[in-house]
């Protein structure tokens, strides 16, 4: 598997994984997700350690991915993303135009009934806070920034849903669009404490050319 890997070190590898690869082994995804594609590199450089994803992405959802190289780094990014030291932020072209510039959704989310996959906005879920700010409005879409203070799944895809802009091309929230084949979902950017050195990282992913096309170029 061609990786595209961000940084690496003693303490953790980043990649920037391209949409429509699944992040972890699945009964559909048996021998190709992005982790078999991780063990595989790690045997070809002799590195036998146990696979330790600090985070996941939707099959779709493109971006940053990182594998913690041993138990104590992985819990220590663990406690920073509890303690809301690890930032997550993602860019997302979502339909229509926002109301305002930018804002919070702070509402619960829980499974859908009768599904293994989707979720919804319920008063019975767990909470879920989402923060956005507009960058660029276009004729039909808009261009936004996210930043997450929660991590539930689907959480981005069913806020944005849930006010009313969906995700530009998400099926299972929205609709198929013509300008887009996939949820228009990049994980761009993390921030962090490194572990051992202590010493803030900040990393980014360049946006695929999917959506780098509809946004006229302004990265």
């Amino acid at each position: 598997m061609d990786l595209n890997i961000i940084f690496e070190d003693d303490s953790f590898l980043i990649l920037n994984k391209p949409s429509s690869l699944a992040t972890h082994p699945s009964i559909l995804h048996f021998d190709n997700s992005l982790l078999n594609g991780i063990k595989y590199y790690y045997d070809s450089i002799g590195l036998q350690v146990k696979l330790r994803p600090i985070n996941r992405l939707d099959r779709d959802t493109s971006g940053i991915i990182i594998i913690a190289k041993n138990q104590y780094v992985q819990e220590c990014l663990i406690k920073q993303m509890k303690a809301n030291i690890f930032k997550k932020e993602y860019l997302t072209l979502v339909e229509g135009h926002l109301k305002n510039s930018s804002g919070v959704i702070n509402v619960p989310i829980a499974r859908k009934e009768n599904s293994i996959i989707e979720r919804c906005v319920s008063n019975d879920g767990v909470q879920a806070i989402t923060h956005y700010s507009v960058i660029k409005n276009f004729d039909n879409y808009s261009l936004l920034k996210i930043n997450l203070e929660t991590g539930r799944t689907h959480q981005i895809r069913v806020h944005m849903a849930y006010i009313g802009n969906p995700i530009l091309g998400d099926t299972l929230y929205g609709t198929a669009s013509s300008l887009i084949s996939r949820q228009a979902l990049h994980s761009w950017k993390i921030s962090f404490i490194h572990p051992i050195t202590n010493v803030p990282l900040s990393i980014e992913a360049n946006l695929p050319n999917d959506m780098m096309s509809l946004v006229d170029n302004i990265f």
